[in-house]
């Protein structure tokens, strides 16, 4: 009898997110020409390769066809996400920009939410978002637009 058990190798959501971003770099891709490639958004294109959300099967094929990866990583990319965010306050300009929006501005959208839609909270899970380029004499705008479900809180 053997006294070690030689473990086998899965791949994991990181090791997908790294092929991918490795095989954008080398065929020069953009996000948008990824997300026409299996006919979804920009944004959740990136987030669902990110490990954020999980592929539909058929969308998670096409990408590995289309992108030369592993056939085993369509079988990763379906997995549901496991959110993990690794530091409190991000460090890189553009996320800490985000951040600090909603760290000045929440309570207000909250508020305002509340004021329209009752106590409750906007879903990140039946969710959308685009993000624009808008032209403008003083300067370039970026504009986020972001949809979400509302929830209200239960009692019970």
């Amino acid at each position: 009898m053997k006294d070690t058990f030689e473990r086998p190798v899965m791949m994991s959501k990181e090791d997908v997110t790294v092929m991918i971003l490795s095989a954008k770099k080398q065929a020069g891709l953009t996000w948008e020409g990824i997300a026409d490639m299996i006919g979804m958004s920009p944004v959740w294109t990136h987030s669902a390769c990110m490990g954020m959300n999980a592929f539909p099967k058929e969308k998670a094929e096409l990408l590995v066809a289309k992108m030369g990866l592993p056939q085993e990583a369509a079988s990763v990319m379906v997995e549901p996400p496991t959110k993990v965010w690794e530091q409190s306050v991000p460090t890189d300009p553009c996320i800490y920009r985000l951040y600090e929006i909603v760290g000045v501005y929440g309570p207000t959208i909250k508020a305002i939410i509340e004021e329209k839609f009752g106590t409750g909270i906007m879903s990140a899970i039946d969710f959308d978002m685009q993000i624009t380029k808008v032209e403008h004499p003083k300067g370039d705008r970026v504009k986020l637009e972001m949809s979400g479900k509302f929830l209200a809180y239960n009692s019970w």
